[in-house]
C-alpha cells in the first residue's frame, strides 16, 4: 500500500489541464465530479430538502450537476446562486439546470441539507456578503453541510482560513487527490469526513505524501528473536518537580510503546517517589543538580 499523495492547488490544476489536453473535455470532468458528490450524498443522507449553493466558478458548475442529479432522483432541490457563472463550463452546467433558482440569502424555505459549491481550493479572497454570512452560520448546521472540493473560505494550499470565516462541513468530497488544505488545521477540522473520489484523471507528479504507516511501515525495525533492547535506541525524559510529573511519564510511556529499547525518566529528588509510584517497565534515575542531570542523561 502506497502513501496517499497530497497535491497543491497548482498541481491539481495541472492534472485537470493535462486530462483536458489528452482529450477529456472539461464538461465531462465536471459531470463526473458532480456525480461522485451526488452519490456520496445519497449514500449518507435520506432524501430531504437540499439547497445547493453555487458560486461563479467551476466549483459552482459542479454544484449545478449535483442539483440536477439529485433532482433526477426525486430529491426536493433548489439552487442558490452567489453571482452568475463566470466560466464556460459553469455556464453550460447552469444551462442544464431546470429547477428552482434564487439568490443566496434570499427569503425562502429553509433547507435540511446545504451543499457548499461556492468556492474551491484556489480561493484567494476572503468570503464576503451572503457567502460570509452562510459560512458564519454553518457551525449551527451540524450534520447538514456538504462541501465540494474544500469548504469555502479554506485555502487549498495551507488549510488556513482566507479571511475571518470559512464553511464548517460535515462531509467534504474532493477529486483525484487530497490537497494540503485537507490535512492541515484548521482546514482539516472544517472538512468533516473527507472523501477523495476518482474522476478519471491520469497519474500526477506529487511532491507531498501523507505521513502514516503506508509511508514507513515496511522500513519499521520490528524486533525478532535475536533483538536486544540496547539495539533499539535509548530515550531519556526529564521530569519536572513533584507537582509537575505527568507529562514526563506520558512521554516515557509513549516512547516505550513506539519501540524505544530503553526508556529512563530522569527525576528531581523531590519527584522520585511520585514517579516511582506510577512507572512500570520504565527505569528511573534521580538527579539533584544540573551536573547530575547531565551525568544521568549520558
Amino acid at each position: 500500500m502506497s502513501a496517499p499523495e497530497i497535491l497543491t492547488v497548482a498541481e491539481m490544476t495541472a492534472a485537470d489541464q493535462a486530462a483536458i489536453a489528452a482529450g477529456t473535455p472539461g464538461l465531462v470532468l465536471m459531470e463526473r465530479a458532480g456525480a461522485v458528490v451526488a452519490e456520496a450524498i445519497r449514500a449518507r443522507f435520506k432524501p430531504c430538502k437540499v439547497a445547493v449553493l453555487c458560486g461563479p466558478g467551476n466549483n459552482g458548475g459542479d454544484g449545478y450537476v449535483v442539483a440536477r442529479l439529485l433532482k433526477r432522483r426525486g430529491w426536493p432541490v433548489w439552487v442558490e446562486t452567489f453571482g452568475a457563472p463566470s466560466t464556460a463550463d459553469a455556464r453550460a452546467m447552469a444551462g442544464r439546470w431546470r429547477g428552482e433558482t434564487r439568490a443566496l440569502g434570499a427569503a425562502g424555505r429553509p433547507a435540511e441539507l446545504y451543499v457548499d459549491a461556492l468556492f474551491g481550493a484556489g480561493l484567494s479572497k476572503p468570503l464576503a456578503n451572503e457567502a460570509l454570512r452562510f459560512a458564519q452560520m454553518t457551525p449551527s448546521l451540524k450534520g447538514r453541510v456538504v462541501a465540494i472540493d474544500v469548504p469555502s473560505g479554506v485555502s487549498g494550499d495551507s488549510g488556513e482560513r482566507v479571511g475571518d470565516a470559512a464553511v464548517r462541513a460535515d462531509l467534504t468530497v474532493t477529486f483525484h487527490r487530497q490537497k494540503v488544505g485537507h490535512v492541515l488545521e484548521p482546514g482539516r477540522g472544517a472538512c468533516g469526513e473527507l472523501v477523495v473520489a476518482d474522476i478519471g484523471l491520469g497519474p500526477t507528479p506529487a511532491t507531498l505524501l501523507e505521513n502514516g504507516p503506508a509511508l514507513w511501515l515496511e522500513r519499521f525495525p520490528w524486533p525478532d528473536s535475536a533483538s536486544h533492547k540496547h539495539a533499539r535506541g535509548r530515550l531519556a525524559v526529564v521530569s519536572g518537580e513533584q507537582t509537575s510529573t505527568g507529562a514526563a511519564r506520558l512521554a516515557a510511556r509513549g516512547g516505550l510503546r513506539i519501540g524505544a529499547g530503553v526508556v529512563t525518566v530522569l527525576s528531581p529528588l523531590s519527584a522520585v517517589a511520585v514517579n516511582a509510584a506510577h512507572l512500570e517497565a520504565i527505569m528511573l534515575r534521580a538527579f539533584d543538580s544540573d551536573a547530575e542531570l547531565i551525568e544521568a542523561a549520558d
